[in-house]
């Protein structure tokens, strides 16, 4: 598990607003640790209690990225990560940062660019605990058939997010 040093204990968040609803990022000092989506709490991801802060310079520059991304402006971010997970999870979160922009890949294909396509199970519940939704793309992750299973945001936000990044429409929810 990756260890928290005592500098990286304290986090503050700001709330954004968005196409997807209102979304809360996250930081510690070291960089965004977090973007939940709206009236999530922070059970699924772990994290300790953030303070508000809306001048701090990662979350002020995590919700301009953001932005730039809704009006497809921005198709790559370019953000410190301070990821707060197992060793696992973080190398399944940092593979998800290598899918392109506006492609998608299946649980299996992820994890066989892990190199073990028996953790797809693993991978999937890896991709449950991602906290920082979006610019962590786990909204790239489809069903083998193509389909849109599972995703923290919800199916019709995940579907948006593709289309926004195809141009097209997104796969079919079921």
């Amino acid at each position: 598990m990756k260890m928290q040093t005592e500098e990286n204990k304290r986090l503050t968040y700001k709330d954004m607003p968005s196409p997807v609803g209102c979304l809360r990022l996250i930081a510690s000092e070291a960089g965004l640790t977090a973007v939940l989506w709206e009236g999530e709490n922070y059970q699924r991801t772990k994290l300790i209690d953030p303070e508000r802060d809306d001048n701090n310079s990662i979350l002020l520059q995590t919700e301009q990225q953001l932005d730039g991304y809704f009006r497809k402006e921005r198709v790559e971010f370019d953000l410190p990560l301070d990821f707060k997970g197992t060793e696992f999870q973080v190398k399944v979160w940092q593979a998800l940062l290598e899918i392109p922009y506006g492609a998608t890949k299946t649980y299996g294909e992820l994890a066989r660019l892990l190199g073990d396509l028996k953790a797809v199970r693993a991978v999937g519940g890896a991709l449950n605990k991602n906290p920082i939704s979006i610019i962590v793309p786990c909204h790239r992750i489809v069903g083998t058939s193509g389909k849109l299973v599972g995703f923290a945001g919800g199916l019709e936000n995940k579907a948006m997010l593709l289309e926004l990044e195809s141009g097209h429409r997104a796969p079919k929810l079921f």
